[in-house]
């Protein structure tokens, strides 16, 4: 995973499994983006590290983000804009929908997802399935910002495969929500963004009306080819109406895209989304409203573009990675 290193030797000399302690020095946490490209992040301290069967796990103290969650070297988020991610996330599939009353998370083990759905008045049931145990403990245990979803009686955790639990399930949901890390190699997860299982197993888990929203990784003028624009081209050999959006998180130190897929139309206006957030959610959003989801949806032209003449179509032989390697991990 990502190093914690001092100011002073940035690159090398370092074990990148544990923090150097060098209290006169300033430590920083570094993230490989690419063989050429790191970001670093200045520390107070390593707060908690694990590992489990699937991943590395790190909750750091950043000077900037504040509390940040690391799996396998990769920021997850962090305490001070993990609300634009999650609230990019779960908003706009629950607010178009008519009704949602029932949701399955992919994923999602930190918590934060569930915490937005459970925002919502008329959500009866959320179903979490996150495959590693460790990692949802670890999250109960340190994110205090999202006890209260963990508590809640209409969360349902199950620790399983994605994929498998769905399989399985003879239920259906209103809204279906990839919360998944982003397709590397040597990982799983790819599996996940394909078209074969959002064909054969998860559009028919879907209710009437149901809409499918995911993650799909990093969405900037330099980084959208990479799987952003691959999501959305499978997506749409899937479902009738694909809707693309993206939004600017600071600690990702990138625009992120999401992709919602449904059968029907999405329909509603800057006003009838404030109107449905007023009348739905309990408490403040701090990121979305009408307008700013509206305007979201609106690419550059260099990435609109590149959505309009992408070709290529997730496959098990056939996919994209984001630079990194996984060990194993999934939803």
């Amino acid at each position: 995973m990502g190093e914690a290193v001092d100011e002073v030797h940035a690159i090398n000399g370092y074990d990148e499994h544990r923090a150097k302690e060098c209290p006169e020095e300033r430590k920083w946490y570094e993230e490989e983006i690419d063989d050429d490209l790191k970001l670093c992040y200045a520390l107070n301290s390593v707060l908690h590290r694990g590992t489990s069967i699937y991943q590395e796990i790190a909750l750091l103290d950043t000077k900037h983000f504040g509390k940040a969650l690391v799996i396998d070297g990769k920021m997850q988020s962090s305490e001070l804009d993990e609300f634009i991610y999650h609230e990019s996330l779960i908003h706009p599939a629950l607010l178009f929908h008519p009704n949602p009353r029932t949701v399955f998370i992919m994923g999602g083990g930190e918590g934060s997802a569930a915490r937005e759905v459970l925002k919502h008045t008329t959500i009866q049931r959320v179903v979490m399935c996150d495959i590693d145990q460790e990692v949802v403990d670890f999250c109960r245990r340190y994110l205090t910002s999202n006890y209260e979803a963990f508590a809640s009686d209409k969360l349902c955790l199950v620790i399983n495969d994605a994929k498998a639990e769905l399989e399985k399930r003879e239920e259906r949901y209103d809204v279906i929500v990839g919360d998944l890390a982003d397709p590397v190699e040597g990982g799983p997860c790819y599996q996940l963004y394909t078209k074969s299982f959002y064909e054969q197993v998860l559009k028919p888990k879907l209710n009437h009306q149901g809409i499918f929203v995911t993650q799909a990784g990093p969405a900037g003028v330099l980084t959208h080819k990479e799987v952003f624009s691959s999501i959305y081209n499978t997506l749409k050999h899937v479902f009738k109406y694909v809707l693309a959006y993206t939004a600017h998180v600071p600690s990702f130190a990138d625009t992120w895209g999401w992709v919602m897929a449904s059968d029907h139309p999405f329909t509603l206006n800057a006003q009838q989304i404030d109107e449905r957030i007023k009348e739905r959610i309990n408490g403040e959003l701090l990121y979305l409203n009408g307008e700013s989801l509206i305007s979201s949806t609106t690419m550059n032209k260099s990435v609109h573009q590149s959505l309009l003449k992408e070709t290529h179509v997730y496959t098990e032989e056939d996919a994209r990675f984001i630079y990194g390697h996984g060990r194993a991990c999934c939803a």
